[in-house]
């Protein structure tokens, strides 16, 4: 008698981890494509994510999400690529020739939630990036492959920023946080990388009118959706792209890698995932 092989399944790692959207992702994709796999959530204090990481196929995975706050961690403690070794973090893990690989897809998130949303954004010569962790670094990476010839940085902790700029190099420039206001007029994309206008947090005082009329303006929080900074930016005309359409597209590449099938980001996902957000 022999036993069927269990269909594959991932899952998001983080602690606390509950509050992710991340199985709703992947389960839609599951059924679209019709693929027998799973996806669930694992909430691992930080004290056991080693052991749960190094035998992630002992218990049953073929790769996972990592979320804070264990992004840093799971990057030496698996084979990274150059993107996450740039970054500074890992979000995704899967097994290649059996070897446990990482790599950071909020850089692809990143970029191509801005491709989909706003189409032409890369032909700013200069951006202004708010923040210096880790989603900043992924932004910046992605910004610098792009070609985006000046990228400010600005990050209410100085030191944190000069060490940014001190790994990407000449293009980044660090900017004190009350100097904001006088690199707007210069920035062809605002990208606002802190929790500052996420439910619960400080406000961001932001005056996008002194953006240029063809500024994108990109925030990568979701809760709530549309943050008091893309609502200046929408009433004064300027493009938009949010942070769910980043948290959609940086799924993308982690399913294909578990799953053997590259899934689309499509207007009924995006309801579905904004539907469940409502509710919440």
């Amino acid at each position: 008698m022999t036993v069927a092989p269990r269909p594959p399944a991932a899952c998001l790692i983080g602690w606390p981890a509950a509050h992710s959207r991340s199985p709703l992702i992947h389960h839609h994709w599951l059924r679209k494509l019709g693929i027998a796999g799973g996806y669930t959530i694992e909430a691992v204090p930080p004290e056991e994510f080693a052991e749960f990481v190094l035998h992630l196929s002992h218990h049953g995975f073929v790769g996972a999400n990592i979320t804070i706050p264990h992004k840093e961690r799971a990057l030496a403690l698996a084979a990274p690529d150059t993107r996450a070794t740039a970054v500074g973090a890992a979000n995704t893990l899967w097994y290649e020739d059996g070897k446990l690989r990482a790599t950071n897809t909020d850089v692809e998130g990143f970029v191509d939630n801005l491709d989909a949303s706003t189409p032409g954004w890369d032909r700013a010569e200069e951006a202004l990036v708010l923040g210096a962790g880790g989603s900043a670094r992924a932004v910046v990476f992605g910004l610098v492959e792009r070609g985006i010839e000046r990228i400010h940085l600005a990050n209410r902790s100085g030191e944190r920023a000069q060490a940014l700029a001190a790994q990407f190099g000449s293009r980044i420039e660090p900017v004190a946080w009350d100097m904001i206001a006088d690199r707007l007029p210069r920035a062809g994309l605002l990208v606002n990388t802190t929790s500052l206008g996420m439910s619960g947090q400080g406000e961001l005082d932001i005056d996008v009118g002194r953006l240029p009329g063809e500024a994108v303006v990109s925030d990568l929080v979701y809760v709530p959706l549309k943050t008091p900074l893309l609502a200046a930016a929408e009433a004064r005309g300027l493009r938009t792209a949010d942070g769910l359409g980043m948290l959609l597209y940086q799924a993308v590449r982690g399913f294909e890698l578990w799953f053997g099938r590259r899934p689309e980001v499509t207007a009924e996902l995006r309801a579905s995932v904004e539907a469940d957000l409502a509710r919440t």
